[in-house]
Protein backbone atom coordinates (compact mmCIF):
# COMPACT_ATOMS: atom_id res chain seq x y z
CA UNK A 1 0.00 0.00 0.00
CA UNK A 2 1.29 3.26 -0.82
CA UNK A 3 1.86 6.53 0.94
CA UNK A 4 3.72 6.97 4.41
CA UNK A 5 1.47 6.62 7.08
CA UNK A 6 2.45 8.97 9.61
CA UNK A 7 1.89 11.98 7.26
CA UNK A 8 -1.20 10.78 6.24
CA UNK A 9 -2.25 10.90 10.03
CA UNK A 10 -1.06 14.46 10.87
CA UNK A 11 -1.34 15.84 7.41
CA UNK A 12 2.34 15.99 6.76
CA UNK A 13 4.61 19.04 7.70
CA UNK A 14 3.47 21.10 10.38
CA UNK A 15 0.53 23.73 9.26
CA UNK A 16 -0.03 21.77 5.97
CA UNK A 17 -4.10 21.40 5.73
CA UNK A 18 -5.18 18.40 6.65
CA UNK A 19 -7.97 16.61 4.44
CA UNK A 20 -10.32 14.45 5.75
CA UNK A 21 -12.77 12.55 3.68
CA UNK A 22 -16.04 11.76 5.77
CA UNK A 23 -19.48 10.16 5.86
CA UNK A 24 -22.38 8.52 7.54
CA UNK A 25 -24.76 5.68 8.45
CA UNK A 26 -27.93 5.43 9.89
CA UNK A 27 -29.37 8.44 8.95
CA UNK A 28 -33.47 8.56 8.82
CA UNK A 29 -33.97 11.98 9.49
CA UNK A 30 -35.61 13.18 12.30
CA UNK A 31 -37.44 10.31 12.58
CA UNK A 32 -35.25 9.12 15.57
CA UNK A 33 -37.64 6.68 17.46
CA UNK A 34 -39.55 5.20 14.30
CA UNK A 35 -36.64 4.68 11.92
CA UNK A 36 -34.98 1.67 10.50
CA UNK A 37 -32.00 2.12 12.35
CA UNK A 38 -31.19 3.02 16.17
CA UNK A 39 -27.43 4.20 15.78
CA UNK A 40 -25.90 6.62 13.66
CA UNK A 41 -22.67 6.65 12.94
CA UNK A 42 -20.25 9.22 10.95
CA UNK A 43 -17.15 8.62 10.08
CA UNK A 44 -13.64 10.48 8.98
CA UNK A 45 -10.70 9.13 7.31
CA UNK A 46 -6.77 10.41 6.86
CA UNK A 47 -5.63 8.73 3.85
CA UNK A 48 -4.18 9.44 0.50
CA UNK A 49 -6.16 9.03 -2.44
CA UNK A 50 -3.68 6.35 -3.29
CA UNK A 51 -3.57 4.59 0.13
CA UNK A 52 -7.78 4.57 0.27
CA UNK A 53 -7.84 3.65 -3.57
CA UNK A 54 -5.44 0.39 -2.57
CA UNK A 55 -7.38 0.06 0.48
CA UNK A 56 -10.44 -0.64 -1.59
CA UNK A 57 -8.69 -2.59 -4.37
CA UNK A 58 -7.72 -4.74 -1.71
CA UNK A 59 -11.07 -5.22 -0.47
CA UNK A 60 -12.95 -5.85 -3.87
CA UNK A 61 -9.92 -8.64 -4.11
CA UNK A 62 -9.98 -10.40 -1.39
CA UNK A 63 -14.31 -10.38 -1.36
CA UNK A 64 -14.78 -10.76 -4.92
CA UNK A 65 -18.28 -9.62 -5.54
CA UNK A 66 -19.73 -8.75 -8.82
CA UNK A 67 -21.26 -5.57 -7.00
CA UNK A 68 -20.21 -2.61 -9.04
CA UNK A 69 -20.30 -0.58 -5.59
CA UNK A 70 -18.97 -1.88 -2.65
CA UNK A 71 -20.83 -0.86 0.54
CA UNK A 72 -20.51 -2.22 4.59
CA UNK A 73 -22.78 -4.75 4.46
CA UNK A 74 -20.09 -6.66 2.26
CA UNK A 75 -17.90 -6.89 4.82
CA UNK A 76 -20.39 -7.44 7.51
CA UNK A 77 -21.12 -10.70 6.10
CA UNK A 78 -19.99 -13.50 8.07
CA UNK A 79 -18.36 -15.49 5.00
CA UNK A 80 -16.42 -12.12 4.63
CA UNK A 81 -15.68 -11.49 8.63
CA UNK A 82 -11.83 -12.14 7.68
CA UNK A 83 -11.91 -9.49 5.60
CA UNK A 84 -13.66 -7.12 8.23
CA UNK A 85 -10.74 -8.11 11.00
CA UNK A 86 -8.48 -7.03 8.57
CA UNK A 87 -9.67 -3.62 7.58
CA UNK A 88 -10.40 -2.76 11.42
CA UNK A 89 -7.07 -4.53 13.06
CA UNK A 90 -4.08 -2.45 14.58
CA UNK A 91 -2.05 -3.50 11.81
CA UNK A 92 -4.50 -3.13 8.78
CA UNK A 93 -4.79 -0.30 6.43
CA UNK A 94 -6.84 2.52 8.18
CA UNK A 95 -5.86 2.15 11.71
CA UNK A 96 -4.33 5.31 13.30
CA UNK A 97 -6.22 6.99 10.49
CA UNK A 98 -10.10 6.69 11.00
CA UNK A 99 -12.18 8.17 13.72
CA UNK A 100 -15.94 7.69 14.03
CA UNK A 101 -18.32 9.95 15.75
CA UNK A 102 -21.37 7.61 17.03
CA UNK A 103 -25.39 8.71 18.14
CA UNK A 104 -27.56 6.86 20.21
CA UNK A 105 -30.85 8.28 18.77
CA UNK A 106 -32.94 7.09 21.37
CA UNK A 107 -30.49 9.18 23.59
CA UNK A 108 -30.13 12.15 21.36
CA UNK A 109 -34.08 12.68 21.00
CA UNK A 110 -33.66 12.80 25.22
CA UNK A 111 -30.63 15.42 25.54
CA UNK A 112 -32.05 17.26 22.70
CA UNK A 113 -36.12 17.53 24.37
CA UNK A 114 -34.31 18.35 27.92
CA UNK A 115 -32.29 20.95 26.31
CA UNK A 116 -34.86 22.54 25.00
CA UNK A 117 -36.90 22.68 28.10
CA UNK A 118 -35.11 22.51 31.24
CA UNK A 119 -31.34 23.64 29.79
CA UNK A 120 -29.67 21.24 31.83
CA UNK A 121 -28.24 18.32 30.46
CA UNK A 122 -27.21 16.58 33.50
CA UNK A 123 -30.66 15.84 33.96
CA UNK A 124 -30.93 14.21 30.20
CA UNK A 125 -28.65 11.63 31.11
CA UNK A 126 -29.91 11.07 34.70
CA UNK A 127 -33.38 10.61 32.79
CA UNK A 128 -32.34 8.66 30.31
CA UNK A 129 -31.00 5.54 32.65
CA UNK A 130 -34.08 5.69 34.78
CA UNK A 131 -36.20 6.37 32.26
CA UNK A 132 -36.67 2.57 30.98
CA UNK A 133 -36.70 0.95 34.18
CA UNK A 134 -39.04 3.54 35.88
CA UNK A 135 -41.77 3.31 33.29
CA UNK A 136 -40.71 -0.33 31.89
CA UNK A 137 -40.71 -0.41 28.26
CA UNK A 138 -44.24 0.72 27.04
CA UNK A 139 -44.04 3.34 28.65
CA UNK A 140 -40.44 4.96 28.21
CA UNK A 141 -41.07 3.93 24.41
CA UNK A 142 -43.99 6.71 24.68
CA UNK A 143 -42.19 9.13 25.54
CA UNK A 144 -39.51 8.74 23.57
CA UNK A 145 -42.06 8.87 20.43
CA UNK A 146 -43.80 11.75 22.18
CA UNK A 147 -40.60 14.06 22.87
CA UNK A 148 -39.41 12.80 18.57
CA UNK A 149 -42.93 14.39 17.42
CA UNK A 150 -42.64 17.29 19.79
CA UNK A 151 -39.35 18.55 18.70
CA UNK A 152 -39.54 17.67 14.43
CA UNK A 153 -39.86 20.88 12.05
CA UNK A 154 -42.86 18.69 10.52
CA UNK A 155 -46.50 19.65 11.62
CA UNK A 156 -49.09 17.33 12.10
CA UNK A 157 -51.33 16.07 15.50
CA UNK A 158 -51.52 17.96 18.40
CA UNK A 159 -47.08 17.23 19.38
CA UNK A 160 -47.54 19.74 22.31
CA UNK A 161 -50.48 18.31 23.77
CA UNK A 162 -49.49 14.78 23.02
CA UNK A 163 -46.24 15.47 25.20
CA UNK A 164 -47.18 17.10 28.09
CA UNK A 165 -50.10 14.56 28.10
CA UNK A 166 -47.70 11.17 28.22
CA UNK A 167 -45.83 13.31 30.89
CA UNK A 168 -49.09 13.37 33.06
CA UNK A 169 -49.75 9.85 32.39
CA UNK A 170 -46.38 8.52 33.14
CA UNK A 171 -46.58 10.60 36.42
CA UNK A 172 -49.72 9.10 37.40
CA UNK A 173 -49.13 5.75 37.04
CA UNK A 174 -45.36 5.94 37.95
CA UNK A 175 -45.79 8.46 40.53
CA UNK A 176 -42.81 7.50 43.18
CA UNK A 177 -40.15 6.80 40.59
CA UNK A 178 -36.62 8.00 40.58
CA UNK A 179 -37.84 9.48 36.87
CA UNK A 180 -40.80 11.31 38.65
CA UNK A 181 -39.10 14.52 40.06
CA UNK A 182 -37.41 14.80 36.27
CA UNK A 183 -41.05 14.55 34.70
CA UNK A 184 -42.65 16.87 37.23
CA UNK A 185 -39.75 19.68 35.99
CA UNK A 186 -41.18 18.59 32.41
CA UNK A 187 -44.62 18.99 33.43
CA UNK A 188 -43.55 22.77 34.19
CA UNK A 189 -42.43 23.86 30.66
CA UNK A 190 -45.21 23.74 28.66
CA UNK A 191 -45.21 27.56 27.68
CA UNK A 192 -41.50 27.11 26.35
CA UNK A 193 -42.52 24.23 24.03
CA UNK A 194 -45.71 26.39 22.80
CA UNK A 195 -43.42 29.15 21.94
CA UNK A 196 -41.06 26.68 19.55
CA UNK A 197 -43.45 25.02 18.14
CA UNK A 198 -44.85 28.68 17.19
CA UNK A 199 -41.06 29.48 15.86
CA UNK A 200 -41.70 26.22 13.70
CA UNK A 201 -45.09 27.64 12.17
CA UNK A 202 -43.01 30.95 11.31
CA UNK A 203 -40.55 29.01 9.52
CA UNK A 204 -38.46 25.90 9.30
CA UNK A 205 -35.26 26.06 11.28
CA UNK A 206 -31.83 26.22 8.50
CA UNK A 207 -30.38 23.11 10.98
CA UNK A 208 -33.66 20.67 12.27
CA UNK A 209 -32.76 20.13 15.98
CA UNK A 210 -33.32 16.48 15.66
CA UNK A 211 -31.11 15.83 12.30
CA UNK A 212 -28.13 14.57 13.30
CA UNK A 213 -25.61 15.19 10.56
CA UNK A 214 -24.69 18.63 10.80
CA UNK A 215 -23.28 18.48 14.66
CA UNK A 216 -21.77 14.93 13.88
CA UNK A 217 -20.19 16.98 11.28
CA UNK A 218 -18.80 19.91 13.48
CA UNK A 219 -17.51 17.58 15.85
CA UNK A 220 -15.29 15.15 12.79
CA UNK A 221 -13.45 18.73 12.18
CA UNK A 222 -12.95 19.15 16.40
CA UNK A 223 -11.69 14.91 16.43
CA UNK A 224 -9.27 15.50 13.96
CA UNK A 225 -8.38 19.62 14.54
CA UNK A 226 -6.42 18.46 17.85
CA UNK A 227 -3.31 17.48 15.32
CA UNK A 228 -3.01 21.46 15.57
CA UNK A 229 -3.61 21.82 11.66
CA UNK A 230 -6.48 23.07 9.92
CA UNK A 231 -9.05 20.96 8.50
CA UNK A 232 -10.32 21.01 5.33
CA UNK A 233 -13.66 17.85 4.86
CA UNK A 234 -14.50 16.31 1.84
CA UNK A 235 -18.12 14.90 2.10
CA UNK A 236 -20.23 12.75 0.15
CA UNK A 237 -23.28 14.79 -1.69
CA UNK A 238 -26.33 14.73 0.79
CA UNK A 239 -29.48 16.35 0.16
CA UNK A 240 -28.83 18.20 3.87
CA UNK A 241 -25.82 19.86 3.17
CA UNK A 242 -27.25 23.30 1.14
CA UNK A 243 -24.90 25.51 0.65
CA UNK A 244 -26.60 28.00 3.39
CA UNK A 245 -25.94 24.54 6.17
CA UNK A 246 -22.30 24.29 5.42
CA UNK A 247 -21.93 28.38 5.77
CA UNK A 248 -23.68 26.91 9.22
CA UNK A 249 -21.17 24.31 10.13
CA UNK A 250 -18.41 26.52 8.91
CA UNK A 251 -19.41 28.96 11.62
CA UNK A 252 -20.26 27.20 14.09
CA UNK A 253 -16.96 25.78 14.19
CA UNK A 254 -15.12 29.27 14.00
CA UNK A 255 -17.33 30.12 17.03
CA UNK A 256 -15.87 26.70 19.16
CA UNK A 257 -12.30 27.51 18.11
CA UNK A 258 -12.38 24.78 15.88
CA UNK A 259 -9.71 25.19 12.60
CA UNK A 260 -12.31 23.93 9.99
CA UNK A 261 -10.73 25.50 6.27
CA UNK A 262 -13.52 24.33 4.05
CA UNK A 263 -16.06 21.45 3.30
CA UNK A 264 -16.52 19.99 0.29
CA UNK A 265 -19.09 18.01 -1.58
CA UNK A 266 -18.08 14.81 -3.75
CA UNK A 267 -19.82 11.71 -5.19
CA UNK A 268 -18.53 8.87 -3.12
CA UNK A 269 -17.76 6.39 -6.18
CA UNK A 270 -15.84 9.24 -7.39
CA UNK A 271 -13.30 9.47 -4.46
CA UNK A 272 -11.88 6.16 -2.58
CA UNK A 273 -11.43 7.82 0.33
CA UNK A 274 -14.73 8.54 1.12
CA UNK A 275 -15.57 5.05 0.26
CA UNK A 276 -13.45 3.84 2.89
CA UNK A 277 -15.19 6.62 5.63
CA UNK A 278 -18.59 4.73 4.22
CA UNK A 279 -17.56 1.29 5.20
CA UNK A 280 -16.20 2.39 8.53
CA UNK A 281 -19.43 4.36 9.38
CA UNK A 282 -21.73 1.29 8.48
CA UNK A 283 -19.17 -0.95 9.97
CA UNK A 284 -19.52 0.91 13.44
CA UNK A 285 -23.65 1.74 13.16
CA UNK A 286 -23.77 -2.04 13.33
CA UNK A 287 -21.44 -3.22 15.46
CA UNK A 288 -22.86 0.01 18.05
CA UNK A 289 -25.87 -1.58 17.36
CA UNK A 290 -25.66 -4.63 18.03
CA UNK A 291 -23.96 -3.99 21.44
CA UNK A 292 -26.50 -1.51 22.19
CA UNK A 293 -29.04 -4.47 21.97
CA UNK A 294 -27.21 -6.88 23.96
CA UNK A 295 -26.53 -9.19 20.80
CA UNK A 296 -22.87 -7.56 20.63
CA UNK A 297 -19.27 -9.17 18.98
CA UNK A 298 -17.01 -8.62 21.48
CA UNK A 299 -13.61 -9.24 19.25
CA UNK A 300 -15.41 -6.93 16.85
CA UNK A 301 -16.27 -4.45 19.59
CA UNK A 302 -12.68 -4.40 20.60
CA UNK A 303 -11.60 -3.99 17.33
CA UNK A 304 -13.66 -1.02 16.94
CA UNK A 305 -13.25 1.26 20.24
CA UNK A 306 -10.09 2.45 18.87
CA UNK A 307 -11.84 4.37 16.02
CA UNK A 308 -14.80 5.97 18.13
CA UNK A 309 -15.36 9.42 19.43
CA UNK A 310 -14.67 9.32 23.24
CA UNK A 311 -17.70 12.13 23.29
CA UNK A 312 -19.94 10.25 21.29
CA UNK A 313 -23.64 10.84 21.97
CA UNK A 314 -24.61 7.65 23.88
CA UNK A 315 -26.70 7.48 27.03
CA UNK A 316 -26.47 3.16 27.56
CA UNK A 317 -24.16 2.73 30.19
CA UNK A 318 -23.38 -0.74 29.58
CA UNK A 319 -22.69 -0.70 25.94
CA UNK A 320 -20.98 2.69 26.02
CA UNK A 321 -18.68 1.27 28.33
CA UNK A 322 -18.04 -1.44 25.89
CA UNK A 323 -17.16 0.70 23.27
CA UNK A 324 -15.56 3.56 25.04
CA UNK A 325 -12.12 4.18 23.58
CA UNK A 326 -8.95 3.21 25.51
CA UNK A 327 -7.11 5.80 27.91
CA UNK A 328 -4.15 6.80 25.74
CA UNK A 329 -1.45 6.21 27.87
Amino acid sequence: MSGNRAEDERGGAAGALLEIACDESGSDGENLTGGNTDVFAHAGVSLSVASAAATVGEIRDRIRSPAEEYKANHLLREKHRAVLEWLLAPEGPVHGRARVHLMEKAFFVVDRAVGLLLDDPAEAIALFRVGRPAFGEDGWRAFLEAANRLLRVRHDGDPVGDFYGTVDDLLRTRPRTDAARILERLAATRTRAVAYRDGLLAGPPLVPPLNPLLPAIVRTAALWNGHGRPVHLVHDRQNMLTPDRIAWIEATARRAGIGLAGLRLVVARDDARVQVADFLAGIARKIASDELNGRGDPALTALLRPYVDPHSVWGDARSGALLAPPVAG
